[in-house]
């Protein structure tokens, strides 16, 4: 778990912060600038509230978003095995604009110009800024696995690496299987959104496949060597969950998918036929980043400063969350956007308000994994940021892993979850 001194630091520092500006906030700049955040995940929506509390409600703050409700990605594996449903992960965007005074448009940015400082809205309004964050996540890319993009629009094959509506569909798609059917699910060479995600995936699926479908199976095929993040507890709650269920995979690389035949292709290995599709593709930035010429790191994540996650190819633009080339070992995931968020916010009210920015931000990271409808893993860690080498790298001796999975670390779970969207959005 998170070492309690180091949490206790972090927290200060972001309530000093907030009260050193409070003698600032006079500043012209921070009362006249326009600050357009874009995406209302984990990342934006923190960002969007976090630069009013600090700048004591005097920045303006705009939040572009196309939809009316948060709907979290972690936790969505439980609604994709049936344990809960979509509604227990949805908050709805209100309270932003209610409590906090964050400007919110219901739309989405088609178009970036840094020059000018604009951005373009699907709707054809042109909003301008002087700081502009964006969070738009990851982007999927279909066109990376032959025949996917046709197969996921026939409805054959589902991604469901953004909660909502596939989200649903994928349990209706489980559901529907026939007794002894196959439930695939590939993973993608990382780096990838939220790296245990898919092997809790394949656990919420095997969990309901044991109740209700027990001669069916699930097939995790994984591009990489092993598995990502907490394989030693996963394989363990395999073997003792669901033998004879769960058959793990690894190098196993999708080329291609035949939706007609929900045929799986690889790069080496004979070709797999499945009941339900599940094909992960390779990620990278979000579109709206990629289309800006902002993913200058392989042409899939963003480079940025980690003192203000600013984009080291455009000036005023931060990026935030799943987009970015992240430091070693910082995983793409929902507390680290909320981290980010925070930083971000911090150094732009600094930035405005006249003041340093922090030189050593701190960031830390829980992620749990449910491995049964109630029992949970976690891993933890914190990130120390290093001027010499100006990037974070883990702290010695910080965070942790489970023993094993347990009920008490599934409260601790919900528990997270829930402080997690109340810090967010509420």
């Amino acid at each position: 778990m998170m070492n309690r001194r180091i949490f206790l630091g972090q927290t200060a520092a972001v309530a000093g912060l907030a009260m050193g500006v409070s003698g600032q906030v006079r500043a012209n700049t921070l009362k006249s600038a326009q600050i357009v955040v874009v995406g209302a995940g984990y990342g934006g929506a923190t960002t969007a509230k976090y630069l009013r509390l600090l700048s004591n409600n005097t920045a303006q703050v705009t939040l572009i978003e196309p939809n009316t409700d948060f709907i979290s990605c972690p936790m969505s594996n439980l609604v994709v095995g049936g344990s809960r449903q979509i509604s227990d992960i949805t908050t709805p965007y209100a309270g932003l604009e209610k409590n906090h005074g964050v400007k919110m448009v219901k739309d989405s940015v088609a178009s970036i110009d840094a020059q000018k400082k604009t951005v373009l809205l699907a709707s054809g309004k042109t909003v301008k800024y002087d700081k502009l964050v964006l969070s738009p996540g990851i982007g999927l890319m279909m066109d990376s696995v032959e025949g996917l993009e046709a197969a996921n629009k026939a409805g054959v094959t589902l991604q469901a690496w953004k909660a909502g509506p596939e989200t649903i569909a994928l349990h209706k798609q489980i559901a529907a299987m026939k007794d002894g059917g196959v439930f695939a699910i590939s993973i993608p060479v990382a780096p990838y959104r939220c790296p245990p995600g898919p092997y809790e995936r394949a656990c919420q699926v095997a969990s309901y496949l044991k109740q209700h479908k027990p001669k069916s199976k699930v097939l995790v095929l994984d591009a990489n060597q092993d598995v990502t993040s907490k394989g030693k507890l996963f394989k363990e709650a395999w073997a003792k969950l669901y033998p004879g269920i769960i058959e793990y995979r690894p190098e196993h690389n999708v080329t291609g998918v035949d939706a007609k035949t929900r045929t799986i292709k690889f790069d080496v290995q004979d070709d797999i036929k499945a009941d339900v599709l599940n094909i992960l593709p390779p990620m990278r930035a979000g579109d709206l980043v990629v289309k800006a010429g902002l993913a200058d790191a392989n042409g899939r994540w963003s480079t940025v400063n980690y003192l203000n996650f600013e984009s080291t190819k455009a000036k005023d633009v931060h990026i935030i969350g799943d987009s970015i080339q992240v430091a070693p070992l910082m995983p793409k995931s929902g507390h680290m956007a909320n981290q980010h968020a925070k930083v971000t916010a911090a150094a732009i009210v600094a930035e405005l308000a006249g003041i340093p920015i922090n030189p050593q931000p701190v960031l830390t990271n829980t992620c749990y994994s449910f491995v049964s409808a109630t029992d949970v893993i976690h891993v933890a860690s914190v990130h120390q940021y290093v001027a010499a080498e100006k990037t974070f790298k883990t702290v010695a001796g910080s965070g942790g892993v489970s023993t094993a999975p347990t009920a008490l670390e599934g409260t601790y779970a919900w528990g997270w979850a829930k402080n997690i969207w109340s810090d967010a959005l509420v």
